[in-house]
C-alpha cells in the first residue's frame, strides 16, 4: 500500500513530487524518496518516518527547466523502514520506484548476484533496476530493455523508471496495482491515485492490467500484449477525499474490497509450495519453547482466538488466550517455555504494550504480530512479523483482522513445521488452501448487492446474535463486534453450542440470528443449534454453502472444501452486513461514535 508520484516537464519538479506524496501519506509513511533528472545532473533524495524529514533534507535542493522525476513513499513489505529500503533505488545510472510484490524477485535476485551485481536494500524493488539495466548493456536501447524487464516480472506492479541512458524520457507499467496518467498541456504526471494530480493535471487515463510505455516530450506512448495501443482521457475529479477513497463511499468498503489484494501481499515470500518461511524469525527461535500465550485487546483478540484452535490442532502446542486489559492484573504464572504473542494493529495498544513489557519482565521470549513497523510494541519485542495491511482508516478493524488471522495461521503452521509436529501431507494441504484464500475475499457485485437489500429488514430488532462453532466462534464474535462498532445495535458473538445454557431465552421473532454454518466443520451440530432457535421464532440469517430451508434469509457462499477459506468468505459477509446497515441508519461508517483508532490509554 505504497504511493507513487512522477513528473515530465519543465515546472519545479521537487514541490510537485512533495505535494504529490503528502497527499498519498494515507497509503504509507515509513520512508519517502524522490529522483529527478535534468540534462546530465542526477539527484536523489530519501528520508525515513514522516515526510517533513524528506522536505528538511531536501530545503537547499530546486530544480530548474525540463527534466524527468519520480517519488515514492513507502510502507515496508520486504525489509525495515530504512534509507537504504527506501525508494527509489538505484542501479548504475537507473533510478525505479515500483509498488505491489515482485513474487520471483528472490530468483532474479540469485540470478543477478550470480552476475557480479550488489544489492544495497532487502527489497524485492531493486530487482527491477538491476534487471533492467543488465538488459540495456547487453542491447543499448532502453525501451527494449525496459520490455524485456516486464517481461521477467511476475506478481503485482505499479512502476516508473528513469535511467541516464534516456534523460528525457519516463518509463512505466501497470499489472495488479493502480497507476493513472494525468496530463495539462505539454505537462504528465504518474500516480498512484487521484489525489495527488489534483489541482495540477484536468485530464487522466487509467492505465490496465497488462500496460506499459513511456512518456516523451509530452507525448504519451503506450503498449499491451498486442502492441501499441491508442487510448481516451478522462476529465479528472476535483473531490480529493472522495479520490483517496477510489471511487468507494467509505475507507471501510474500501479497504473490505482491498482484502484479497492485501492478503496476497501478506503471503509473499512467506507461503512456498509446501512450506512456510519467515525472513524474521531466526531458525532457532522457536527452541525450547513448549507453550504459547497470546495477548490483545479488541479485533486483535478476537483473531488471536481463532489461531488458538490452529496452534493446538495442527502444531500441537498448548496456546492460550489473554485479553491484555486483564492479563496484567490477574498476577498470570509465566514460565520461560512460553512464547508470548502481542497482536496490534497500530502496535502502541496500551494494554498490550504493558501486557509485552511484564512479560519481558519475567524472562519470556515475545514474539509482535503488527501492522506498523517501528511502533513501540515491535521496537519492545524479540521479533516481529509485519502482516502488511497498509495503512487502515476506518476505525471498525478489517483489513487488518483479515492478515492478522493469515500471519497466525501461516505461524501455526511454521510452529508445526519447525517442530516436526505437523504431518508433510497436512502441510501441503494447508499450504494450497492458503494459497486459495485471495480468491475468497473478492467481494462479488452481486453479493454485496444482495446485503444492502437485505439490510432494510435488520433496522429493527431487540438485537444480533452472531453464533458459530469452533473457529467460528471467534468470528462470530468479530462479527458482532463489527455491527457493534457503527450500528451501534446490541450484539453479541456465541457458541452455537452455548446457546441452550440461557441465551436462547431471549429468543423470539425481534431476536436476529446471524448463523455462521460452514460445510467443512461442525455442520450437523451448528444445523441442530440454529433448528433449536427457529422453532423459538428467532430471525434466522444463515450463511452457509448448503441451503438452509428454515432460514428467514440466505447468503450462500461458495468455499467449501477448507474451514479457512469458509471463514474468511464468512467474515467478507459480515463486515459487508455492518457496513450497509449502517449506512441504512445514516450512521458515520468511518467514524463511529467515541471510538478511536489507536488505543493509548489504558
Amino acid at each position: 500500500m505504497c504511493g507513487i508520484v512522477g513528473y515530465i516537464g519543465a515546472k519545479e519538479k521537487k514541490e510537485i513530487l512533495l505535494d504529490g506524496l503528502q497527499e498519498l501519506e494515507y497509503r504509507g509513511y515509513d520512508s519517502a524518496g524522490i529522483a529527478i533528472i535534468e540534462g546530465e545532473k542526477l539527484s536523489n533524495f530519501k528520508a525515513i518516518g514522516k515526510l517533513e524529514n524528506l522536505r528538511h533534507k531536501t530545503e537547499a535542493y530546486h530544480s530548474e527547466g525540463f527534466g524527468i522525476s519520480i517519488g515514492h513513499t513507502r510502507w515496508a513489505t520486504h525489509g525495515k523502514p530504512t534509507e537504504l529500503n527506501a525508494h527509489p533505488h538505484l542501479g548504475a545510472y537507473s533510478y525505479v520506484v515500483h509498488n505491489g510484490i515482485i513474487e520471483n524477485y528472490q530468483e532474479l535476485k540469485e540470478e543477478l548476484q550470480a552476475d557480479g551485481v550488489t544489492f544495497l536494500s532487502q527489497t524485492d524493488t531493486e530487482t527491477i533496476v538491476h534487471v533492467f539495466e543488465k538488459f540495456n548493456n547487453q542491447i543499448n536501447n532502453p525501451f527494449e530493455a525496459f520490455e524485456k524487464t516486464i517481461e521477467k516480472l511476475h506478481g503485482a506492479y505499479a512502476t516508473l523508471l528513469i535511467t541516464e541512458a534516456a534523460p528525457d524520457t519516463i518509463f512505466f507499467a501497470k499489472n495488479g496495482s493502480p497507476m493513472l496518467i494525468g496530463f495539462d498541456g505539454e505537462d504528465v504526471y504518474f500516480a498512484s491515485s487521484d489525489t495527488p494530480i489534483i489541482g495540477k493535471a484536468n485530464e487522466v487515463y487509467y492505465l490496465e492490467d497488462g500496460e506499459y510505455g513511456f512518456v516523451k516530450e509530452g507525448k504519451v506512448f503506450l503498449f499491451n500484449a498486442e502492441g501499441k495501443k491508442s487510448f481516451t482521457k478522462q476529465a479528472l475529479t476535483a473531490d480529493k477525499v472522495s479520490a483517496q477513497k477510489d471511487g468507494y463511499r467509505f475507507f471501510m468498503e474500501k479497504e473490505i474490497y482491498e482484502q484479497s489484494y492485501v492478503m496476497t501481499e501478506t503471503m509473499m515470500g512467506r507461503v512456498h509450495d509446501d512450506s512456510i518461511l519467515f525472513d524474521e524469525l531466526d531458525e532457532n527461535f522457536f527452541d525450547g519453547i513448549s507453550a504459547i500465550k497470546i495477548c490483545a485487546c479488541g479485533t486483535s483478540y478476537h483473531s488471536a482466538l481463532a489461531s488458538a484452535y490452529l496452534f493446538e490442532r495442527l502444531a500441537k502446542v498448548r496456546c492460550d488466550v489473554e485479553i491484555a486489559s486483564e492479563f496484567r492484573y490477574k498476577e498470570p504464572l509465566l514460565t520461560k517455555d512460553t512464547l508470548f504473542i502481542t497482536i496490534s494493529q497500530s502496535g502502541e495498544t496500551a494494554d498490550t504494550l504493558e501486557a509485552l513489557k511484564m512479560a519481558k519482565r519475567a524472562g519470556l521470549r515475545s514474539l509482535s504480530i503488527c501492522n506498523v513497523d517501528n511502533s513501540s510494541i515491535v521496537r519492545e519485542s524479540d521479533a516481529a512479523i509485519l502482516t502488511r495491511a497498509g495503512i487502515e482508516k476506518g476505525v471498525a478493524s478489517t483489513k487488518a483482522f483479515a492478515t492478522q488471522t493469515m500471519v497466525l495461521w501461516m505461524l501455526a503452521l511454521y510452529v508445526g513445521q519447525e517442530k516436526k509436529t505437523l504431518a508433510s501431507d497436512i502441510l501441503k494441504t494447508e499450504v494450497a488452501a492458503m494459497l486459495k484464500t485471495p480468491k475468497s475475499l473478492v467481494v462479488e457485485e452481486k453479493l454485496h448487492a444482495q446485503l444492502t437489500r437485505m439490510s432494510k429488514r435488520y433496522l429493527h430488532g431487540h438485537g444480533f446474535f452472531f453464533i458459530g462453532r469452533d473457529i467460528f466462534f471467534p468470528l462470530a464474535l468479530e462479527g458482532a463486534l463489527k455491527l457493534k462498532e457503527i450500528s451501534y445495535f446490541h450484539a453479541e458473538g456465541y457458541p452455537a453450542g452455548e446457546m441452550k445454557h440461557g441465551p436462547i431465552a431471549l429468543a423470539d421473532s425481534t431476536l436476529f440470528t446471524i448463523a455462521l454454518m460452514p460445510k467443512s466443520m461442525h455442520y450437523d451440530k451448528i444445523k441442530s443449534n440454529v433448528e433449536e432457535l427457529s422453532a423459538r421464532d428467532a430471525t434466522i440469517l444463515a450463511i452457509s454453502p448448503e441451503p438452509f430451508e428454515l432460514a428467514d434469509d440466505f447468503i450462500q457462499t461458495k468455499y467449501d472444501s477448507h474451514p479457512m477459506l469458509e471463514y474468511f468468505e464468512m467474515m467478507v459477509v459480515t463486515q459487508l452486513l455492518a457496513l450497509e446497515i449502517s449506512v441504512r441508519l445514516g450512521n458515520d461508517v468511518d467514524m463511529p461514535r467515541n471510538l478511536a483508532k489507536s488505543v493509548t490509554v489504558e
